[in-house]
């Protein structure tokens, strides 16, 4: 059985993030190409984004950290720590409120 701690990474991509000139980090938590399943911690400092882009197929957010804002055309979503949402399938960006972190999960067909 593997185990992570969340908490540790958020603590640890919190930090990237914030030294970064991207103003982001994120590490696989769990999956890639062979598997269906992938889940991603994504931090970012207060007031970066990660820009507008395509949805990866079906996926949610679970804010762990801070607040965030999501907008997708003309709908705008605002979470904060422990909210969840079903990213909607077509274009959209995140933008960091305060230093935030969020765990992306996205299933595909490996």
């Amino acid at each position: 059985m593997e185990s992570t701690s969340l908490t540790s990474l958020v603590d640890s991509q919190i930090a990237e993030a914030r030294e970064a000139s991207s103003g982001r980090a994120a590490v696989t938590v769990f999956g890639g190409r062979e598997h269906d399943l992938r889940q991603t911690l994504i931090a970012l400092a207060a007031g970066r984004s990660l820009g507008e882009h395509e949805a990866p197929g079906e996926a949610t957010l679970q804010v762990l950290l801070g607040e965030v804002r999501l907008t997708a055309g003309e709908d705008v979503w605002e979470g904060s720590a422990g909210d969840h949402l079903v990213i909607p399938p077509h274009r959209h960006d995140l933008h960091a409120v305060t230093d935030a972190a969020v765990l992306l999960t996205v299933a595909s067909r490996a």
